[in-house]
């Protein structure tokens, strides 16, 4: 596999807090850039949180309103997705699969010296984080999962009536999520989705984040990652369809774990969210009328319930 000669740097936006240290991780030729913020090791009553990865549609900067605050309590770190940010674009829709993403997870941890960590996933994050806790769990000491894209066959219904791959020449609300109308017009699906994504009222500053951090990907490798693998083999590498891959992740979990999700999510509905909490045996907090990215429209209850999970892991048994 070959990896793109050339990756978009990541705009330069000012910050409330700068990393401590960065990085990068390369496998199978593909370069994946890490952060860290706090010490370079883990110190003895601060444990590590791994702010995962979500759909390369956007890169880290989505943890902009967590790591500030996380970071002056915890050991932080995160990566920019393979396919945005200051990591590469490879060329084969293989590299995107999921277990690629939960094994960059690993070479992170490894890279910044952390033998185990918090992790939290966002959207398909939230499935990232089950594989990694199932397919690591000597690794993971407890994971929040926020609006988690967990594959369970509960999509959105308006997303999932009308194909991909064919050229339907609508370039309007959910029919624009279509490999033809991407490559026309990809700035008009960003705007579209990060609406869809932030669907509050006066979410005008979030969505523009997100839309410039989905302009700093392309089309032709957002059409790569959506045929790439995600849900379709168990912790073993058994084939199985999504629905029971996933189901067999979530059982196998077997680290602290705790759910959030918006009950007006307008891209996972809520009962999938409810679905993961149930398979976690977790607590599932829901934000009632919020939508997908609770972490952009109500960060500082976000950043407490993780600030709590975290402190209550040093008090269980």
């Amino acid at each position: 596999m070959v990896a793109s000669p050339t990756r978009i740097i990541a705009s330069w936006q000012s910050r409330a807090r700068q990393p401590d240290a960065s990085g990068e991780v390369v496998r199978d030729g593909v370069c994946v850039a890490w952060e860290r913020y706090g010490a370079a090791a883990p110190v003895p009553g601060q444990p590590t949180i791994l702010l995962l990865p979500t759909w390369s549609i956007v890169h880290s900067r989505v943890w902009k309103l967590q790591v500030p605050y996380l970071a002056r309590q915890f050991r932080v770190l995160t990566f920019d997705g393979r396919g945005n940010g200051r990591s590469d674009r490879p060329s084969s829709p293989s590299a995107y699969a999921a277990h690629e993403f939960v094994e960059d997870a690993v070479a992170v941890l490894d890279a910044t010296s952390t033998e185990r960590a918090v992790i939290v996933g966002f959207s398909m994050g939230g499935g990232y984080a089950l594989r990694l806790a199932a397919e690591h769990p000597d690794r993971v000491l407890g994971a929040v999962l926020v609006a988690p894209a967990a594959g369970l066959g509960i999509p959105h219904p308006a997303r999932s009536s009308h194909p991909f791959d064919e050229d339907l020449g609508i370039d309007e609300g959910w029919l624009r999520e279509n490999a033809f109308s991407w490559r026309r017009d990809w700035r008009g699906y960003a705007e579209f989705f990060m609406g869809e994504v932030l669907s509050e009222p006066h979410s005008t500053k979030p969505i523009e984040d997100m839309v410039g951090w989905a302009l700093e990907t392309d089309p032709e490798t957002m059409i790569r990652i959506d045929a790439a693998p995600f849900m379709e083999h168990d912790a073993d590498g058994v084939a199985l369809t999504g629905r029971d891959a996933a189901l067999d992740y979530l059982a196998r979990v077997r680290c602290p774990a705790l759910v959030i999700h918006g009950t007006d999510d307008h891209v996972i509905p809520f009962e999938a969210g409810r679905r993961v909490a149930e398979g976690l045996r977790a607590p599932l907090v829901a934000f009632e009328g919020g939508g997908h990215s609770p972490l952009g429209r109500d960060p500082v209850r976000v950043n407490l319930l993780i600030r709590d999970f975290v402190r209550g892991l040093g008090r269980r048994p």
